[in-house]
Formats: C-alpha cells, sequence, structure tokens
C-alpha cells in the first residue's frame, strides 16, 4: 500500500471526457440541474451566489469506508473520524435514512460491524441502508454483513426500495474480490436488475448505490465495475439517474447523459488520486490535513426536479468557512 503521492505529470484520466474531477481537497460541492444541464458549485461560491439547492422534498445522507478496525499511519481513530462524521451529520436538517456504500468494516469481524452501530445509535442516526465493501466479505461468502444488514436481500445482498417518489437500488459489486481487480456484478444480479426497473415509469427517478463505482475511474488500479455497462442500459430510459458509491476514498463526479456518477469520501482515511502514485491504498498525509480528506455526501430530492442536490463536505468544513480549493480538470 502506498503512503506517499508520487506527482506525475498525467493523472492518468481523459480531460477531453466528461470527467470532472472535483474536491480533491475536499471542497463541498453543490450539483444542480439547470435548464437540462448539470452544473457544479463549490458550496463557498454556491452561498455567495446564492445558487445553493433549495430544500427538497426529502434528504438522505451518504457515509463510506468507515474501515472499523484500521489501526495504521493514515488514521489511527477511525472510530473517532467516524463518530465525527456523525456528529457533522446532527448539524445538518434531519436526513429521512442515511446509506452507507460499504467497507463498514476492515476485517468483517462481529465487533468492528457493532462499533459502527453503537456510533450511529449514539449520534441517534436514522434508518441505515447497507450495502457490503470487500472489507465486508472477508468471511465466509459475506454471511455475517448478510445476516446483520441484508436479511431480506436477495442472491448476495441486492435490494430495492421506494422513498417518496424515488426508487432506490442496492448492487453488490465486491464478491469474488481480488486486490487490484475491477468489480462485478455477474449475470444473476443484472437479471434481477433488469426484472426490478422494468415495473418502474421512466419519470421515476432512480438512484442506485453499491461500493465500487459504476464507471472506470482508473482501471489499472481496479476502480471500475467490469460489466457495469450491461446495468447502466437498464437505466437509459429513465429521466433522472443517480449512482453513488465509494471504495476510492475521495469526491470524483461523471455525467454521462441522464446518468450522475458521484464518489464519496471515506470517514477512515483518504486514497492518493487516480495515477498519482505507486497503487492504489491508505495515504498519510499531516495530522493538520486528514480532516479535509474526509466527509460525508447529502443528497436532496425535489418531487418535479429532473435532478437531485449532491452537497459534499468534510470533516474540516464549518458553517462559512468552506475550502473553495479544487483540482483543475
Amino acid at each position: 500500500m502506498a503512503n506517499e503521492i508520487v506527482e506525475r505529470e498525467s493523472d492518468g484520466i481523459d480531460r477531453r471526457g466528461f470527467l470532472k474531477c472535483m474536491a480533491w481537497a475536499g471542497t463541498g460541492v453543490v450539483l444542480t440541474m439547470q435548464s437540462g444541464v448539470l452544473r457544479s458549485v463549490a458550496l463557498a461560491d454556491a452561498a455567495a451566489s446564492g445558487e445553493a439547492a433549495s430544500a427538497g422534498d426529502f434528504t438522505f445522507v451518504q457515509i463510506s469506508d468507515s474501515h472499523i478496525g484500521f489501526n495504521k499511519a493514515a488514521n489511527t481513530n477511525v472510530v473517532g473520524t467516524l463518530e465525527e462524521a456523525v456528529r457533522k451529520i446532527g448539524t445538518m436538517p434531519a436526513p429521512d435514512f442515511l446509506i452507507h456504500t460499504g467497507d463498514v468494516s476492515h476485517l468483517s469481524k462481529p465487533e468492528e460491524f457493532d462499533t459502527v452501530e453503537q456510533v450511529l445509535k449514539a449520534g441517534r442516526m436514522p434508518k441505515a441502508f447497507y450495502v457490503p465493501g470487500e472489507h465486508d466479505v472477508l468471511d465466509e461468502t459475506g454471511r455475517l454483513f448478510r445476516e446483520r444488514y441484508g436479511k431480506e436481500a436477495t442472491g448476495d445482498g441486492w435490494y430495492s426500495f421506494d422513498h417518496k417518489g424515488c426508487h432506490f437500488v442496492a448492487l453488490v459489486n465486491v464478491m469474488n474480490f481480488s486486490a487490484g481487480g475491477m468489480g462485478t456484478l455477474g449475470g444473476e444480479q443484472l437479471e434481477w436488475l433488469e426484472q426490478d426497473l422494468k415495473e418502474r415509469s421512466s419519470s421515476t427517478p432512480v438512484v442506485v448505490f453499491a461500493h465500487i463505482p459504476l464507471w472506470t475511474v482508473y482501471p489499472d488500479w481496479g476502480w471500475g465495475t467490469s460489466d457495469s455497462a450491461q446495468a447502466l442500459s437498464y437505466l437509459r430510459r429513465f429521466g433522472s439517474v443517480t449512482v453513488l458509491n465509494g471504495h476510492i476514498h475521495q469526491t470524483m463526479q461523471k455525467v454521462e447523459g441522464n446518468v450522475t456518477f458521484h464518489t464519496a469520501c471515506s470517514t477512515a482515511f483518504p486514497q492518493p488520486r487516480p495515477g498519482s502514485a505507486a497503487s492504489a491504498g491508505p495515504m498519510t498525509v499531516p495530522a493538520g490535513q486528514l480532516r479535509g480528506l474526509l466527509g460525508v455526501t447529502s443528497v436532496q430530492f425535489q418531487r418535479g426536479s429532473h435532478s437531485l442536490a449532491v452537497t459534499d463536505s468534510t470533516l474540516a468544513d464549518s458553517a462559512g468557512a468552506l475550502n473553495a480549493d479544487r483540482a483543475a480538470t
């Protein structure tokens, strides 16, 4: 695992594609749809210009990659930073629910899952929905994770639900995972997804969440899902699709047609940006910088809108004092 960034001339990303790399330094971002065009605005700029998202029909929060059980130099107190994330959520307008996009634990141990539940309960968090990361399924075929979080799920843990006019789909792309390898969904899950979506009107907003990104961020590090194209083909007829992932421990965004892809920061430790180090892995930064690279994501849904407003904020952010730095793309 790499603990230092090695700067390179190229980061391996197609700069003329749809990719928009935001918040390498943890900047908060608001995504809004105006006249059919998705716009990204730094939170500080949005507040100054009045472009921040207005209150929607409901809000939910995404956290990811809490890695409870990790105790190396990149962060020796992952419980503490998860608690900070929960306190931060407590300062926001009350969300309807919370989504955790995987790597809840670091070693799939029952006590690690217990700790997360205790932290969320102590913070009076709302109902949480989970998908597994590769670190959550290190035991026998992910049995412990499914017994705790997926008793009513199908197959290896995929499921869907509806909330106030929006359809949510939880996918699993970490089974049979190997280090540096791509995520996979598999034929059985893809067939289930096709049938699940057939029952929905094309005007229904859809939110898909899984651990590994459903778009190819950086194949050299396995940051993508090998059979995601098939899954995305089922989503093309919908007017509004938001795909939320974790795994890469940094905020990145891509817009392709009707689909907005968004990855979340970890609450545990950062990873290097694509191609900037010898490999992916926990990245050690000066202690004063760590909380600027960890954070949570808040998502607002407003009935009649063609997009969901996605806001990222870091543990270092405070009201009226957000870092507006961003990576050039």
